[in-house]
């Protein structure tokens, strides 16, 4: 599916504006595109530089670029947000990055740790599946049957577990909303991106994390229990914990006004790196 590269910026659909210096990066989750950002960006766009973008094979992003072998581990999209970064001479970022993005911004974190002032981890995830004593939601078994599931028949996937991931059944329009991103992105990509996510393993980066984090974690989210939010706090030594009254995995679609309210007031306590 690779051809000829283009500049990340073309290739990630990057989109910048604000009012601010500082940038404020966002990056979205599985099944997802930079329009799921939509309720709590402008929020920030008088203090901020934002920017948005959809990895590779997501939302408008140039599909062409997409390779199975480059994007068979995060490593490959986290290679993708450090390139937008140095194509825009980036610096004092804070990283605002949602469900398996948090994993990938604190890849790039590590990498170059000099480049970022702060991360925002919203529904965190280092390992989806039990280990030992470590609790990650979900047995190898229901891994496997999900990844069977998603290969056999990936639109019906979609239609059944977007509205479990969003949860909020009181607002079916959200889990609609979510099915409809899941089934505009090309099921062979999305097939493979959700094998890598749900096959992940970064519990050993956590501890190389200097930057000041906040790991936001919902009430009642089944992809990512509060056990798994408290692991990831526990193990990033400069981090803050918050459990929102917010449910489901979306907070920044279920839940902005809280979300922004959290992050406003990390963003004011919280000292830059």
């Amino acid at each position: 599916m690779e051809s000829k590269t283009t500049s990340p910026l073309k290739r990630n659909n990057v989109k910048i504006f604000g009012k601010g210096t500082q940038p404020m990066l966002f990056a979205h989750g599985y099944g997802c595109d930079q329009n799921m950002w939509r309720y709590v960006y402008p929020a920030f766009e008088k203090d901020y530089k934002i920017i948005l973008f959809d990895h590779t094979g997501a939302g408008n992003s140039d599909e062409t670029q997409y390779s199975f072998e480059k994007y068979d581990t995060l490593e490959g999209y986290t290679e993708d947000l450090l390139e937008i970064c140095e194509e825009l001479g980036l610096q004092e970022v804070i990283l605002v990055a949602h469900s398996v993005s948090s994993m990938i911004a604190v890849l790039a974190a590590n990498k170059e740790p000099q480049r970022f002032s702060r991360l925002i981890l919203i529904g965190p995830s280092p390992r989806y599946i039990n280990d030992g004593d470590y609790q990650g939601g979900f047995n190898r078994e229901d891994i496997d049957s999900l990844i069977e599931a998603l290969n056999s028949n990936y639109l019906g996937w979609a239609a059944n577990m977007a509205p479990v991931i969003m949860g909020n059944g009181e607002k079916p329009e959200l889990g609609q909303e979510l099915t409809n991103s899941f089934c505009r992105t090309n099921p062979e990509i999305a097939k493979h991106f959700a094998k890598v996510t749900f096959l992940s393993d970064n519990r050993q980066d956590l501890a190389s994390v200097e930057i000041p984090t906040l790991v936001m974690q919902c009430s009642e989210d089944v992809i990512a229990p509060k056990e798994v939010g408290e692991y990831v706090h526990k193990n990033i030594k400069n981090s803050s914990f918050s459990l929102l009254k917010a449910t489901g995995h979306c907070p920044n679609l279920s839940a902005p006004e809280e979300t922004v309210e959290i992050m406003k007031e990390f963003l004011q306590k919280s000292p830059a790196a």
